[in-house]
């Protein structure tokens, strides 16, 4: 018989670096998981991914056991990195920050596809270009 899910978190944290100081912690805490076990888990499966923000969905088991699973990083976060640029433009329609090519576009569209909602990597480019107009990030 499969384990009953008792609680599903929702974290994103930096790859490789998990800690069990706030936020991580108290939030798994809460949830009754075994923090270092955590900790330990998620920086080795993320170890090759250093440097992105990683999201991860843990479903926590009425035994206190744990499974994660591991999504990739944010489309504005992987923009940000093609435009080497730490922050969107907090007025979009007025201020641009970088223009970014239809390839860029195509090429994070890629990386993003097992969490975007088509399998066609042209219009992947195309929601990613969305996030990117919201950002102040032009478009070819």
């Amino acid at each position: 018989m499969a384990k009953k899910i008792i609680k599903k978190l929702k974290l994103q944290i930096l790859a490789g670096k998990a800690t069990p100081a706030p936020p991580v912690g108290p939030a798994l805490g809460q949830a009754g998981i075994n923090i270092g076990e955590f900790v330990t888990k998620f920086n080795d499966a993320t170890k090759e991914m250093v440097g992105d923000i990683i999201p991860v969905e843990i479903s926590v088991y009425e035994d206190r056991s744990f499974d994660f699973i591991l999504k990739t990083p944010p489309a504005s976060r992987l923009l940000l990195k093609a435009l080497g640029k730490e922050k969107g433009s907090g007025k979009n329609l007025v201020n641009k920050i970088g223009k970014i090519t239809k390839k860029q576009l195509i090429d994070i569209a890629a990386k993003k596809l097992p969490n975007l909602n088509t399998n066609d990597k042209e219009q992947g480019a195309k929601i990613i270009a969305g996030t990117a107009r919201s950002m102040g990030i032009e478009t070819d």
